[in-house]
């Protein structure tokens, strides 16, 4: 089969393509035919050398595809070969085929394309997992999610929307501000013009959010602790500003907050099955209904991996950049 590949860490220039053996199935697992793939974040960082594949996973860039089933392991009674799929992978989704656990794929939501649908295991399983799941967003609640123009931002925006919870976000300019107002943002923050905390402390009457989703870590630490109300929470999911701060203490004492976080990749099977479950039985319907729709920015030909790199790293983008493979 043909993938991308690289021998040596680098920018995009690295990567090429080469054929190798179709993979092998094992229990539980299931091979897909890819006709799209998502490009995200972590994919930069691992060409980078920055996050390797974790062990036993495929060493191949790519966390999310959709498809078409073309081989099942004997255990595997949930699927049938034929069944159009989208789905979270270890590791291998720039390929012409893939495998993965049978747990870890879901329909592809009703009237969705193959490149649309690529464009959300990896979010929605990370928005679920950790804005829901980890920190407890209700209906009724207050969420400040930073990055909200980008892949994970649209997706934490439109999910957080639909469940009944107010949002507020920020974004690296006055036009993507916007796209993050289209997406159902009420307050959206310019944080290069600005410092966001006064202006999420005024919309929210001085109280704060209930949760910070954040994206940035660094130097975003200790002001996220300022609009997080009394007894809030806070989630890491990414550190786009740097992985360490000089966290004030205090304040998360005196405030009760709870800061909790997590990286999607190296959770166990189950955790990973547990999350599609919720997103099956939550959010799949929304999908389906328009309730939510996750935007696609751009569509990028699989022969063009090195330029939906390039995009990506730009930082121009609103919305999941995906490539298309057929």
């Amino acid at each position: 089969m043909k993938h991308v590949s690289f021998n040596k860490p680098g920018s995009a220039e690295v990567m090429y393509f080469t054929d190798s053996q179709l993979p092998v199935l094992t229990q539980g697992q299931v091979l897909i035919k890819v006709h799209a793939a998502g490009v995200n974040g972590p994919d930069i960082k691992q060409r980078e050398g920055a996050y390797p594949a974790p062990k036993g996973a495929s060493a191949i860039l790519g966390l999310e595809v959709a498809g078409e089933i073309i081989e099942l392991a004997d255990d595997v009674t949930q699927w049938k070969v034929g069944d159009k799929v989208c789905a979270l992978v270890p590791g291998g989704g720039y390929a012409e085929q893939v495998i993965t656990d049978a747990s870890h794929c879901l329909p592809i939501p009703k009237n969705y394309t193959y490149e649309q649908a690529a464009a959300l295991p990896e979010t929605c399983f990370t928005v679920w997992g950790n804005m829901v799941v980890r920190a407890e967003l209700t209906a009724g609640e207050s969420v400040l999610i930073h990055g909200g123009s980008g892949g994970i931002g649209t997706t934490a925006i439109q999910m957080a929307s639909a469940l009944g919870a107010t949002v507020f976000a920020t974004s690296g300019s006055d036009k993507k501000c916007q796209y993050c107002l289209e997406q159902g943002a009420t307050v959206a923050v310019n944080y290069h013009q600005k410092d966001f905390v006064e202006p999420i402390l005024e919309a929210t009457n001085g109280t704060g959010v209930n949760v910070v989703f954040d994206i940035a870590g660094g130097d975003f630490v200790n002001r996220n602790l300022k609009v997080v109300a009394m007894d809030g929470r806070m989630v890491s999911v990414a550190m786009q500003r740097g992985m360490k701060a000089e966290v004030d203490i205090f304040r998360l004492m005196a405030k009760r907050i709870r800061w909790t976080g997590s990286t999607l990749r190296p959770q166990s099977i189950e955790a990973k099955a547990e999350i599609a479950q919720g997103l099956k039985q939550h959010v799949w319907p929304m999908l389906e209904s328009g309730k939510m729709h996750i935007n696609l920015d751009k569509v990028f030909a699989f022969n063009d991996v090195i330029a939906a790199h390039q995009y990506m790293e730009s930082g121009q983008h609103q919305g999941k950049i995906i490539l298309k493979l057929i």
